[in-house]
């Protein structure tokens, strides 16, 4: 498809985003698989109008992308419509060339020649501070989340959206559709344990898109954090409904980090992300299947967790029996480059598959081996379970270490999982 240069306010948009979004535009149409334009999609079918007039700093990394594969920081530049004063990058770094953990420090972007800033892990006082030297009027978040509370980059936003209401900062989100949809599922966060995977009170599994997580921090969080709330503006998607996957949208998926390579990955990761809290088990990092590929040293566990975990007729999942070598252990480096056996979540219907409650089954099956031990971490003396900051409390660990079974687990967080449900109707958009 031939792209043409920019042009004036007028004709902004290239010819070549103009038929990427555009809806019943020929030759594009799947059977089945809805059009979505994601809120970056929208603001360039605008020209930018948005932003007009405001000096901008831009919260990415590489999934903020249009239709077109294009970024949204090269698009501002390029465009000549927008005052683009930095970025500012995230855990993996605004190009995404950092591992789990890590950052691509600050420094100049060899494309455009603007100051991204490391932002990974920084408190309000680093983003006031960053904010100020920058000089930025407005701030726009574009960054693809995947549903689940440990995934940090909602965190990013809201740590940020505290530093601009503070120094009088406007806050655009561009939304971007949930790719797990927008089911709320799992326990709670709870004070005591919350951290850089959990910093405030939602559910595991929130089933909000990141416009809708602003709106719900915004109004439920900041004005007790810091005074008040920001000044945000969210440009809304269109043509995406609640019940939608990733797998039933035109929209194209770049990996939000090196281990979510797929939507695949993506559903089922608000429940198996839980072995990251588990010492002698891997969460498959280092293949092809992260996350879908669950398993400990081939001494230690076998084929009987298959067989039990089919033998439950978890809806929506089947699991396969599988061996493999994981060359990334992330927390775990006893298991790098080690043969393991455990399983392959295979899911098989999206439209009943419950990710939280397959991963609390596989966590009790798995339990029954005399290798299962939890993670525990030096550096948190106070809170040395890692689980209990992913799940947001120690009950889901000492239910299963009583010999608790998966109803009693998942029916421990019922009633607050109907009131956080009912506390973010207010602030749902879609």
């Amino acid at each position: 498809m031939e792209r043409r240069r920019f042009l004036t306010r007028a004709g902004a948009v290239t010819a070549g985003v103009a038929a990427a979004v555009a809806p019943g535009a020929p030759g594009l149409a799947t059977p089945g698989i809805r059009r979505v334009q994601t809120g970056l999609d929208v603001l360039v079918r605008s020209d930018f109008a948005e932003l007009a007039d405001q000096r901008v700093g831009v919260i990415s990394n590489p999934t903020g992308v249009d239709s077109a594969y294009r970024h949204l920081v090269d698009l501002m530049h390029a465009s000549g419509e927008v005052r683009l004063a930095a970025a500012f990058g995230p855990e993996h770094g605004f190009r995404g060339s950092a591992q789990a953990g890590g950052s691509e420090g600050t420094g100049i972007d060899a494309r455009t020649g603007i100051t991204v800033y490391d932002a990974y892990g920084a408190s309000q006082a680093k983003w006031e501070s960053m904010f100020a030297e920058a000089e930025v009027d407005t701030v726009v978040f574009d960054i693809q989340d995947v549903g689940a509370r440990f995934y940090t980059y909602i965190w990013t936003m809201y740590t940020s959206m505290a530093a601009a209401a503070r120094t009088g900062k406007r806050y655009v989100v561009l939304d971007r559709p949930n790719p797990v949809g927008g089911r709320a599922r799992g326990p709670m966060m709870t004070p005591a344990y919350t951290s850089g995977v959990g910093l405030k009170e939602i559910v595991q599994q929130h089933g909000m898109t990141v416009g809708e997580l602003a709106r719900f921090f915004n109004a439920t969080f900041l004005p007790a954090e810091v005074g008040g709330p920001v000044e945000l503006h969210v440009v809304r998607c269109r043509n995406w409904k609640r019940n939608l996957l990733a797998a039933d949208t035109d929209l194209p998926w770049v990996m939000p980090s090196p281990n979510m390579p797929t939507p695949d990955t993506a559903l089922v990761y608000p429940g198996t992300c839980l072995f990251e809290g588990v010492a002698s088990i891997t969460e498959g990092r280092g293949t092809c299947r992260p996350f879908e590929l669950i398993g400990g040293l081939a001494e230690d566990f076998d084929y009987h967790w298959s067989d039990r975990l089919n033998a439950r007729d978890l809806p929506g999942v089947e699991f396969r029996e599988a061996y493999f070598t994981p060359t990334s252990a992330g927390q775990k480096p006893a298991l790098l480059n080690k043969l393991c056996a455990g399983v392959e979540v295979k899911v098989v219907d999206r439209a009943v598959y419950d990710p939280v409650r397959t991963a609390v089954a596989m966590l009790v099956e798995a339990h029954r081996y005399p290798a299962f031990a939890w993670r525990q971490d030096s550096w948190d003396t106070a809170r040395p379970y890692w689980i209990d900051k992913l799940t947001g409390s120690p009950r889901l660990r000492t239910m299963i270490d009583a010999g608790a079974d998966v109803d009693d687990v998942v029916g421990a967080w019922a009633g607050e999982l109907a009131a956080f449900e009912r506390a973010r109707r207010p602030y749902l958009l879609y």
